[in-house]
């Protein structure tokens, strides 16, 4: 007789960052809903100086770290820079020890300690990854925007 297996609770995560000026103040927001039960959390923050894909970033680690148990996750976002990065550069990229290749040589790869994380926290969740076109309507995505841009604002 086999042991069942709980189906791991599914969550959809949506996520937008921003800045005012790239780099300037950044701000990002996410939106996590379980989809079981329908509830919802909002959050958001904002950093003094950052870049657009720094701030994509830390809000899909800010969502990700908000979640208390394994879980599958479907990641909304509008970032194409965290879609790539997540589905194609980053197994590339710690094969070479966190570099990229630039022409003939290696760099460091951007944002590599935001990538070290979300690799961890990606790893802790079954995770994939739907693209939605940003500013097009999307309610969510429409909102983490609205939130993200509210929360670099303070520091304009």
């Amino acid at each position: 007789m086999t042991a069942s297996v709980k189906p791991l609770p599914r969550v959809h995560l949506f996520t937008d960052g921003g800045c005012s000026g790239n780099p300037g103040p950044g701000g990002w927001a996410f939106i996590l809903r379980h989809l079981a039960s329908g509830k919802e959390m909002e959050q958001s923050g904002g950093e003094r100086t950052s870049t657009n894909n720094a701030m994509e970033l830390t809000a899909v680690v800010r969502g990700l770290e908000s979640l208390k148990t394994r879980c599958h996750v479907e990641l909304f976002t509008d970032s194409v820079y965290v879609g790539k990065g997540l589905t194609e550069w980053m197994p590339k990229w710690k094969a070479n020890g966190w570099r990229r290749r630039e022409g003939k040589s290696w760099k460091p790869v951007k944002n590599e300690d935001l990538w070290r994380e979300l690799d961890q926290l990606a790893a802790e969740h079954e995770l994939i990854y739907t693209r939605v076109a940003g500013h097009s309507g999307h309610p969510e995505n429409d909102r983490c925007d609205e939130l993200a841009v509210a929360a670099y604002q303070k520091y304009l």
